[in-house]
């Protein structure tokens, strides 16, 4: 007996006399891609072609192969499949909701392909046409959002939001999709939020929810109101702020997973003996090959938490033990494969048990730190495009952080200390630090550690200007909160405060370094009016060293007869604003990730195989 082989759409036979055979799916895609009406000489047409298992290839490319004129001809065609796919969506049979989800995707990726300035017609009309389309659109969208919400199929759910991520994403530029107009009348945003604050879906969608909110809230966000962008910014909801934070620790802490495991990877292979023997000139070329795959997508949706919610920031600070953090997923892991930009990493409700402690106790973590040690990692080198993006991105994040009065109250809490083993360029002139000589501070230092380590090692010829500005910007916002509160911090500002060995030695940069010098005036002038006091006190009083107690009592002695230069507005900063000055480079970034999460949505990530087996009976 012949062996039957599947290709296309075609059932081929083995024996080279017959003819290919198309499957019975194919055949019903053809007559719609006729101008006649497929259920009028088949009425049950459309009943029985969701019950076909769909196609996806070959629907899409189909329509990819037809030029904007041909697939004008059929245009009333399609606007009927559109319109029964809607219809299909509400049917109790979950297989004719899933060739309906899984057919609107193809739908809608290929129209979108056609979308071109020659091909002379408007998507919408295309797919649904001009007068039914804001009715179609408000019952697909209705649709949605009762199967997000009920209680049903998780992988059903996960189809919907693939269906929705693909909506989003058909264009580069989503503020140029015009039918995300009727995604932002038909909200999803309280679906979103079930998803978020619900632990099981969480755990199965909280990825694809966080990302395609992070997309809709950029929606057109500096032309229009956005809904979205209003209703992320009154949220209060705990478990719904916490789920949030969750979903983008896991994905951060996964990040820093692959990226340790890389390095573990080469410091015990062939490279590393090789160069232990040639010494460490290739240290930076061992960097480069230890890079992994920066994640925009959950970076972003953290931006646009932390920067228009206030309540957010408390989830930042909030802690939980970093040992025995694995658990069993309650539910199936998700089937989506895992790719550097997907769309579904690894499930897991809490931080990966790769954030190890630091010594034999238990070691505490928050989204905060995950966040500190990615910064550190992406940070180290912005020569690729995606580092230089998260790189500006997590500088943009650490400034709102920095100008928030309770982010600073927790960074600068002396009852929260906290081991923060940042990742450090590898260097010819310094040794790593051994993790248990780590001391336990106040986050703030942890964030000084990690400004003052980019500005010291990105000395290079193409000066990354934009991203010290906003190393020093978040320093001094930093800075005015002590001096607002009165915090003395207990910080070695030794290598920040270093212009000075530039200032005195011939190069390029001493005239610029002389400038900073002298606007260091009111310092040099402390330093000088006392160590020679302290001196004599000491030589008087025959002491080789003073106490803190000693010090303060000379300091209190000769105070008066310091004179010091008066200094305005040094505790006066501008404050951040998005729409002015970065409306540009998020603009980039979300065309960027846009594309990066229309590529993971092939295929595969779309297949039925294990929906399939989910409804393997229609009852």
């Amino acid at each position: 007996m012949a062996q039957v082989e599947k290709r296309g759409g075609l059932l081929r036979k083995s024996s080279a006399s017959k003819k290919p055979l198309k499957e019975k799916v194919v055949l019903m895609y053809d007559e719609i891609f006729m101008t006649e009406d497929p259920s009028k000489c088949s009425p049950r047409f459309w009943e029985e072609l969701f019950l076909m298992k769909v196609n996806l290839e070959y629907l899409e490319g189909k329509l990819e192969s037809l030029d904007g004129e041909e697939l004008m001809k059929i245009k009333d065609n399609i606007n009927c499949l559109f319109q029964h796919c809607i219809q299909a969506l509400g049917e109790e049979h979950p297989i004719r909701v899933v060739n309906a989800l899984q057919t609107l995707c193809a739908l809608i990726r290929g129209v979108h392909q056609k979308n071109k300035s020659t091909s002379g017609f408007d998507i919408i009309n295309m797919l649904m046409g001009f007068d039914k389309a804001e009715l179609c659109m408000k019952n697909l969208m209705e649709s949605l959002d009762s199967l997000l919400c009920a209680e049903g199929s998780e992988s059903l759910k996960s189809l919907c939001l693939k269906l929705l991520l693909c909506l989003v994403t058909v264009t580069d530029n989503i503020s140029q999709n015009t039918i995300l107009e009727y995604v932002m009348i038909n909200s999803i945003f309280e679906a979103i939020l079930q998803i978020l604050s619900h632990p099981p879906s969480r755990r199965e969608h909280g990825y694809d929810a966080v990302v395609l909110l992070a997309l809709l809230v950029n929606y057109r966000k500096y032309e229009s109101v956005n809904p979205y962008i209003v209703k992320l910014s009154i949220v209060d909801d705990e478990a719904t702020l916490n789920g949030m934070g969750l979903v983008i620790a896991q994905a951060l802490s996964e990040y820093n997973r692959q990226y340790k495991d890389k390095e573990e990877e080469h410091q015990s292979g062939f490279f590393s003996a090789l160069t232990n023997m040639v010494g460490s000139m290739f240290i930076a070329d061992a960097h480069e090959k230890i890079s992994v795959q920066t994640n925009e997508a959950i970076l972003l949706a953290l931006y646009e938490a932390v920067h228009l919610n206030r309540n957010f920031i408390t989830v930042l600070a909030q802690s939980h033990p970093e040992m025995g953090l694995v658990t069993t997923p309650v539910s199936p892991a998700p089937t989506t494969p895992v790719t550097p930009l997907g769309t579904t990493p690894p499930s897991s409700d809490v931080i990966s048990s790769v954030e190890l402690p630091l010594d034999a106790d238990v070691q505490t973590s928050n989204l905060l730190i995950t966040f500190l040690k990615y910064s550190s990692i992406v940070m180290q080198d912005t020569k690729d495009e995606h580092r230089l993006h998260s790189g500006k991105l997590c500088l943009i994040i650490l400034t709102c952080i920095a100008e928030d009065q309770y982010a600073n109250a927790f960074l600068h809490d002396d009852n929260m200390n906290f081991r923060v083993n940042l990742h450090r360029m590898p260097m010819r002139h310094r040794k790593k630090a051994a993790d248990k000589n780590l001391p336990c501070r106040p986050l703030v230092c942890a964030v000084l550690d990690l400004m003052v380590e980019f500005i010291v090692t990105h000395m290079m010829k193409e000066f990354p200007m934009d991203l010290y500005i906003r190393c020093i910007q978040v320093v001094h916002k930093l800075l005015c909160y002590q001096k607002k509160c009165r915090v003395r911090l207990h910080y070695t500002w030794r290598e920040l405060w270093s212009v000075l060995r530039l200032s005195t030695n011939a190069g390029q940069w001493k005239e610029a370094a002389s400038k900073v010098t002298h606007a260091l005036v009111n310092i040099r002038a402390i330093i000088n009016h006392f160590n020679p006091k302290i001196e004599s006190y000491a030589a008087v009083n025959h002491i080789s060293q003073l106490s803190e107690e000693q010090v303060l009592e000379v300091v209190r002695a000769n105070y008066d007869t310091l004179t010091l230069k008066l200094q305005d507005g040094l505790d006066q900063y501008e404050r951040y604003s998005e729409q002015h000055k970065e409306a540009a480079f998020f603009k980039e970034l979300v065309r960027s990730i846009s594309t990066n999460v229309r590529r993971n949505l092939a295929f595969h990530t779309l297949s039925q195989e294990v929906l399939l087996k989910e409804f393997s009976t229609i009852s």
